[in-house]
């Protein structure tokens, strides 16, 4: 008893030492799978992409996405403390990232882009780069929106616009769930156009949600130039409240103020049309472009098919002066998903809210891909203008549709027999 009572204490000083030893070890292990990780992420954020030239000559896509749910840091995934996550788990993971609004200030790039975390909440974050196709980072953390008296459940689809007021403003759609159903009616929401607006990108303010007379608001864009010393908005009104025209569409109407935006009439700038790429549904994408010719104009077109509802873009030019008048209008769609792009949690999807005119010289154009990944495009706003104004309206039947194209092909066959060529 004398000998083990003398010894105990060195048993106990040797038995901590290994216990230090072991965890010292444990947190160096931990620790080197942190750094692993780290240097992994870097490398996949250094990566650069590949332009892949479109056979129309209209647009070139890009061989990578350019945000993908990888692109978050691992601070805003994974706990970092080996104590409280001794298996290196993701906590806070995030199923998808897309749909993003998109500026240039000075000569960096921004995505404002929607994170969907496995939750299925979703978030806003500003992605960074010197590049408009590659290398883009986020920021230090992700956007605080402030809430009104009536807070949000849900946030999605930001646009960005540099108004001539001097804000950059931040249109998104927030949703709520509907107060009028039933207590077992666990999906039904009302959508409406919540602002915010900052001046560097990481403040923002908040102000009181667009009133318009429709009980539903999705893609609401804001016009980026005042219209009779007023703010414009191109909305998406729910058929049935709407001044001007049946069927629902793309709207337009203006507001006295920002503070407290409310639009009283609208009128219906762009109809969903029977048997074409926008018959169920349709609605504006980025603010529009000024031109000489016109407000160069992006939206989504809806139709319904076998496999569910198919989105692709569109394009059309309105009046300088009168923005809600279509003054070139070119059928069918401007680009619809391809490949990889259509399969994703809401498949055979591309939706676009963000494009950037750089300096006159290149666009690029954002767009989400089955709600799951944002990809880019790069063309010119000179092309896009002429896609817009020579290309053919849609005919809106069969047998006009043939009459076009034969129409072309007669026209190209004098052309090849001029230049000596035959097609086959």
């Amino acid at each position: 008893m004398v000998i083990f009572s003398l010894y105990a204490p060195l048993r106990l000083i040797i038995l901590c030492a290994s216990q230090k030893k072991e965890n010292t070890m444990e947190n160096r292990s931990f620790e080197k799978q942190v750094q692993n990780r780290l240097l992994a992420q870097r490398e996949f954020l250094l990566r650069g992409n590949e332009e892949i030239p479109a056979q129309n000559g209209l647009y070139s896509r890009y061989r990578y996405p350019v945000l993908t749910a990888e692109h978050l840091p691992i601070s805003w995934r994974f706990d970092l403390d080996g104590g409280s996550n001794p298996y290196f788990l993701e906590r806070l993971a995030v199923n998808s990232v897309f749909n993003s609004g998109a500026i240039k200030i000075a000569d960096m790039y921004y995505l404002m882009a929607r994170i969907e975390g496995v939750d299925r909440k979703s978030f806003f974050a500003v992605a960074q780069s010197k590049s408009p196709v590659e290398k883009f980072q986020f920021l230090d953390e992700p956007v605080v929106i402030p809430q009104t008296q009536d807070p949000d459940t849900n946030v999605y689809d930001m646009r960005l616009v540099k108004h001539e007021d001097g804000w950059i403003y931040g249109l998104f759609c927030t949703e709520r769930k509907d107060k009028s159903a039933g207590a077992s009616d666990t999906s039904s929401a009302i959508a409406q156009c919540g602002i915010v607006r900052t001046r560097d990108m990481k403040a923002w303010e908040r102000m009181p949600d667009l009133k318009t007379g429709s009980p539903q608001q999705r893609n609401v864009v804001l016009h980026p130039e005042f219209i009779e010393g007023k703010y414009g908005f191109y909305t998406r009104p729910q058929d049935g409240f709407i001044d001007a025209g049946t069927g629902g569409g793309i709207g337009w109407g203006l507001s006295e103020s920002m503070e407290n935006a409310e639009i009283r009439k609208e009128r219906i700038v762009d109809n969903r049309v029977y048997h074409t790429i926008k018959e169920s549904k349709n609605g504006l994408g980025p603010a529009p472009i000024k031109t000489k010719h016109g407000w160069l104009q992006l939206a989504h077109g809806v139709r319904n098919t076998a496999a569910g509802l198919r989105y692709v873009l569109y394009v059309f030019i309105t009046s300088l002066e009168e923005p809600w008048r279509i003054v070139y209008s070119p059928g069918g769609y401007f680009l619809a998903p391809q490949g990889e792009e259509r399969v994703g949690d809401v498949s055979n999807v591309v939706f676009s809210n963000g494009w950037i005119d750089d300096e006159g010289k290149n666009l690029y154009i954002y767009y989400g891909s089955s709600d799951t990944r944002l990809h880019v495009i790069a063309t010119s706003v000179e092309k896009m203008l002429d896609y817009a104004m020579n290309t053919p309206s849609d005919a809106l039947s069969s047998s006009a549709c043939v009459q076009k194209r034969i129409d072309l092909i007669r026209k190209n066959r004098q052309i090849l027999e001029k230049w000596g060529y035959q097609e086959s």
